[in-house]
């Protein structure tokens, strides 16, 4: 059996048992590879003579773009040429920073089918983030549009400089591909573990970590993905996320592609709810997947004044809070569902259709990962970190830190990836949930999470958005502190700050209570993450006996409650 053979057969296994988790997941066997390309192996022989729309782009002024499978394949295949033309050699070091624009995906394929790495990165990048990028990337080769290329000014060396929508001085035009021929013939083989992305995490905590992918582990371990989102060939799919992070790769372009679905894509400038739930019902999304932080705007709209026809709809980069997927499953009868997974992986654990949900949990190991718990010694237990079994080892698994044997054996030791985040199992296999390992804190002695306390704290009608940490107290040691978003329409205010107090004290047991509260942006990652190791250093410089900040309260000041 070949190894594109190995992968359809793979592929039809999970499609044909896309609501039996239980045979799913005890019959499904990742594909053995040895010489495996996605973009040759899979996409051209889907595309071929393949009329389907496999990209639908609409960019916020109303026009789009909407290519079919053939004419995606044939496109790309003249960006390859082309970019072979300017020097780009299997294994080179390609940066891709574009936006959600049709190039990208045409460069993306094209580099596959060249066996080059990818670098994704997003157009947030400064100078100083893409000078890191460069040192420890190796790049040989920039894609980028005409509006960022004075970001590279200050960036010397000896690479090629491709500009989207203009070339200046220095620079050549990504549109000259396409008078590129139309057929692509490959220089060799393929091996399914020759790296093909590398990517920079997001940086909840340190500095960012180069992951990197092989031909294998991206392209064919997202089956899981495909399998938890629950797409379907002919599916209109969206996923709202950015082009340079890996939740972008996952549902925009493997996940889909691997199923047979269209990549749907609305290219705003800025996000706004009721414009992102109309295009929802124009053109016919059936498949939609968001980050938390794009729900909990969504359903501060009128949900079911929107007449979609979405059958899957899922929320992945962070836990959802279980007040969202409440009113969500109120307005359209349609199960918000969770999943987990991590820039090193593919989707681990997650909700796939048509299984019992419980509520707060992000679900079961998805097929082709065995996921065990572990205490800080190592030993099982019902809540520990999130460790995955390295044998036999999940193809969707990452092949390391690039340039970083100790990182790389830190996490993958004793048997196991450590995943870094905490979890707890119940008798019937679901997973919650608790938090990172280091946002985990005690108060008063008692273990907590702070995910659980953010959950709390977006049910009061004023808050959207809510971080909490650890604060120093001379009596307690620590005590848990909020950082509060309000939504649209709210002001901070001591009454408000008493409502939402009041409002912990009536949801919360005493020892999980929040004690502070203090009305601020959250800082995050450019990719929205929020980062909690800041607030958590900026409490900890503070003395207990400091006053309080000028919209910071206490529950102690608020003696009426008592």
């Amino acid at each position: 059996m070949s190894s594109s053979d190995a992968f359809i057969r793979a592929r039809d296994f999970l499609l044909a048992h896309r609501e039996d988790y239980a045979t799913a997941y005890a019959g499904f066997r990742w594909p053995q590879l040895d010489t495996f390309n996605w973009a040759l192996d899979h996409f051209d022989v889907m595309a071929r003579d393949n009329a389907a729309p496999a990209l639908w782009v609409v960019a916020d002024d109303g026009s789009e773009e909407k290519l079919s499978f053939a004419e995606l394949s044939a496109r790309s295949n003249r960006v390859a040429n082309f970019l072979r033309a300017q020097g780009v050699q299997r294994g080179d070091r390609v940066l891709i920073m574009l936006g959600n624009v049709v190039p990208l995906w045409e460069t993306m394929l094209a580099a596959i089918k060249l066996g080059a790495v990818m670098i994704p990165a997003t157009t947030l990048l400064t100078p100083e983030d893409l000078a890191d990028r460069f040192e420890r990337g190796g790049v040989r080769h920039v894609v980028t549009s005409a509006a960022d290329v004075a970001k590279f000014d200050t960036l010397g060396g000896d690479y090629s400089r491709i500009a989207v929508g203009g070339a200046p001085a220095g620079w050549v035009a990504f549109e000259q591909a396409y008078a590129a021929p139309a057929q692509f013939v490959a220089d060799g083989a393929t091996r399914a573990s020759d790296p093909l992305l590398l990517y920079f995490t997001s940086g909840t905590t340190s500095k960012p970590k180069l992951v990197e992918h092989t031909h294998a582990s991206y392209p064919v371990g997202h089956l899981s993905t495909m399998y938890w989102i629950g797409l379907q060939p002919g599916d209109v799919h969206w996923n709202i996320s950015s082009p340079g992070w890996a939740k972008h790769a996952w549902s925009n372009v493997f996940a889909p592609w691997n199923a047979g679905a269209t990549v749907f894509v609305y290219s705003y400038a800025r996000f706004d709810a009721r414009r992102v739930l109309d295009a929802v019902v124009r053109y016919g999304v059936t498949t939609l997947c968001a980050p938390p932080t794009v729900w909990r705007m969504l359903i501060q709209e009128d949900l079911a004044a929107y007449p979609v026809r979405l059958r899957e709809l899922v929320g992945a980069g962070e836990p959802l809070n279980p007040e969202v997927i409440e009113r969500v499953q109120r307005a359209w009868g349609i199960t918000l569902r969770d999943g987990y997974g991590q820039t090193e992986t593919t989707a681990q654990i997650g909700n796939p259709p048509g299984q019992p949900l419980k509520a707060g949990s992000m679900g079961r190991p998805l097929p082709g990962y065995r996921v065990e718990l572990l205490d800080p010694d190592g030993r099982p237990a019902a809540e520990g970190e999130i460790a995955l079994a390295l044998d036999p080892r999940p193809l969707g698994l990452m092949a390391g830190y690039r340039g970083d044997a100790g990182k790389t054996a830190a996490v993958m030791r004793d048997g196991h990836y450590r995943c870094g985040d905490v979890a707890s199992r119940d008798a019937d296999g679901y997973l919650t949930y608790v938090g990172r390992a280091d946002d985990v804190f005690k108060a008063s002695d008692y273990r907590i999470s702070p995910f659980e306390l953010e959950s709390v704290l977006i049910e009061h009608a004023a808050v959207a958005e809510a971080a909490v940490v650890p604060s120093p107290d001379a009596l307690r040691l620590a005590v848990p502190k909020a950082f509060v978003i309000l939504r649209q329409g709210y002001e901070p205010s001591r009454a408000l700050a008493a409502s939402i107090f009041a409002f912990l004290r009536e949801h919360l047991a005493p020892y999980k209570r929040v004690r502070r509260l203090e009305f601020a942006d959250l800082p995050k990652t450019i990719s929205g993450k929020i980062r909690r190791v800041e607030l958590r250093k900026l409490e900890e410089a503070r003395d207990p006996k400091d006053a309080r900040r000028p919209l910071e309260f206490w529950e102690d000041d608020f003696p009426e409650l008592k």
